[in-house]
């Protein structure tokens, strides 16, 4: 077994290179069209921890966590585009916001429901799904350690974020071809479509990344400032009794001091690799929570899979009820639903699909729900714990 606190770092990091460069060749893609790489990049690390290859208690996956965290979080949230969020207009951020209540009063809901058959103890792992299914990996991750979920909790949401939001992109996407037939029945503004093109249009190409050894090092300067004040700010922020923890107000503090760059020259770092760092960090916290975990955790998924599929229907009832009201077209409810369950991979290929030309729509709706997904997702899980009792 590996307990050398450096053997494990350089373990978890060669796993979780090694995925993503084998998920990255085009002749490799296929297979990871249903399991994803992050989840390999967890799943392989609970492999060897259960077999013994790996120490699973070892004191280094907290301080990797404790610092690697919160610089991601600076580091993702640093390029986000709040003028070009604004831009998408009411219609298209009212929907957004009816999809992410959806999931916050589903997930209590459900919880409630199932909690004979999960045990109050899942609350923890109901409240990081909502944040994952509000924003995205980086969201349930932040979620996860904000309110301490155990590994035994956290392990089978994996499998539920994994399984259930593909599941929803497919049935989302056969459903495309009734967009007319739902839009002519809901009596949609269409006008909203003109809007988006003219706005989509006028949004910026995305920018090639140009890595450079110099910008690597100004990437990384911000990544540990920004690390580094946020664990300051957490320690000092007075801590509110089973709400915030320390580590919660780091995580909320790390997320506040992204947005907060994202209006500053350093957005432009953005071009010089940022985001790609800022999931690099991420995806290594990840591997450290896989090796924490045991394949056994994974027994309790199926029901929780259901679970997360009724979350799924109260989601849908809140986004269609927003769509009626707004009459806003059948395209905006799926990408905005795609937005929250699914995130920033999936929310274009939805949008694509529905209106060729605006994948840039579900791209940036995805990103609003990264910014906010961390704060609803503490949020739910103080509703879920209120659940438990």
């Amino acid at each position: 077994m590996i307990k050398d606190p450096v053997l494990i770092v350089v373990s978890l990091l060669a796993i979780e290179s090694a995925v993503l460069y084998v998920s990255s060749r085009p002749q490799f893609k296929k297979y990871f069209s249903f399991l994803p790489a992050v989840f390999w990049i967890y799943f392989i690390p609970m492999l060897f921890s259960t077999f013994g290859l790996i120490d699973p208690k070892a004191a280094i996956y907290q301080k990797i966590t404790s610092w690697f965290l919160p610089a991601s979080l600076v580091l993702l949230l640093l390029s986000s585009d709040i003028k070009a969020i604004l831009r998408l207009g009411k219609p298209a951020l009212l929907m957004m916001a009816a999809g992410s209540l959806g999931i916050m009063i589903g997930m209590p809901l459900v919880f409630a429901l199932f909690k004979p058959w999960v045990g109050s103890e899942m609350w923890s792992g109901f409240g990081a799904l909502s944040a994952s299914w509000v924003g995205g990996s980086a969201n349930m991750i932040a979620v996860k350690e904000a309110i301490g979920t155990p590994e035994n909790v956290f392990t089978p949401m994996v499998v539920v974020d994994t399984i259930v939001p593909y599941v929803w992109m497919g049935f989302l996407v056969a459903a495309s071809g009734f967009q007319w037939q739902f839009d002519r029945i809901n009596e949609s503004d269409r006008r909203i479509l003109n809007e988006l093109n003219a706005r989509a249009s006028k949004l910026a190409q995305e920018a090639q990344v140009k890595f450079s050894f110099i910008m690597l090092g100004a990437v990384l300067a911000v990544a540990v400032a920004g690390a580094v004040i946020a664990r300051e700010l957490g320690a000092h922020l007075p801590v509110i009794k089973d709400v915030l923890s320390a580590y919660a107000w780091t995580i909320i503090a790390a997320s506040l001091a992204g947005i907060a760059l994202s209006f500053s020259p350093v957005r432009s770092l953005e071009k010089h690799g940022a985001t790609k760092i800022g999931y690099f960090f991420l995806y290594f916290v990840l591997t450290t929570i896989g090796a924490k975990a045991h394949i056994s955790n994974v027994g309790s998924a199926l029901i929780l899979i259901g679970a997360g599929f009724l979350v799924v229907v109260f989601h849908a009832g809140a986004v269609l009820i927003a769509a009626r009201l707004l009459r806003a077209p059948m395209f905006l409810a799926a990408v905005a639903s795609q937005a929250c369950i699914g995130g920033v991979a999936s929310a274009p290929i939805v949008a694509e699909v529905y209106q060729p030309g605006l994948a840039s729509v579900g791209l940036l709706l995805a990103i609003l729900g990264n910014i906010v997904g961390t704060y609803s997702g503490i949020i739910t899980a103080q509703l879920c714990r209120m659940v438990a009792g």
